[in-house]
């Protein structure tokens, strides 16, 4: 049973789509279930302006897309990278024990696009 905040972010995503020239991406993929997701992100002087995401997967792939990008923006990269996989699942009032490994996904994808930024830059 998922709880009413994951049905909302999944019947109503926010930030789905693509950053054009973005800072940095990360892409993270479970063939166990097929979700992959992809989180786009717009920096300037360290913190996340901007955060979009597409994901191909289940409710509850979609919805902690949707999530971990509400949670980020505004936020600097240290406090991004502080998001962890049960802060996200926690975020949108748990999930279904068989779908924690969603949360892992979003979380992870995150991780990966500052990651990318991070060895853009050089530092």
């Amino acid at each position: 049973m998922y709880t009413d905040k994951v049905m909302d972010h999944f019947t109503n995503p926010r930030n789905v789509g693509e950053i054009k020239d973005a800072s940095g991406i990360g892409e993270v993929g479970n063939a166990k279930c097929g979700d992959i997701m992809r989180i786009y992100l717009d920096i300037e002087n360290d913190i996340i302006k901007d955060v979009k995401f597409k994901t191909f997967g289940c409710g509850a792939a979609i919805a902690t897309s949707s999530m971990v990008t509400e949670m980020v923006k505004g936020k600097t990269l240290d406090e991004a990278l502080k998001i962890s996989n049960q802060a996200v699942a926690e975020a949108l009032d748990g999930l279904p024990p068989a779908k924690m490994h969603c949360s892992n996904l979003a979380a992870d994808a995150l991780h990966e696009a500052i990651k990318d930024y991070i060895q853009k830059r050089g530092k």
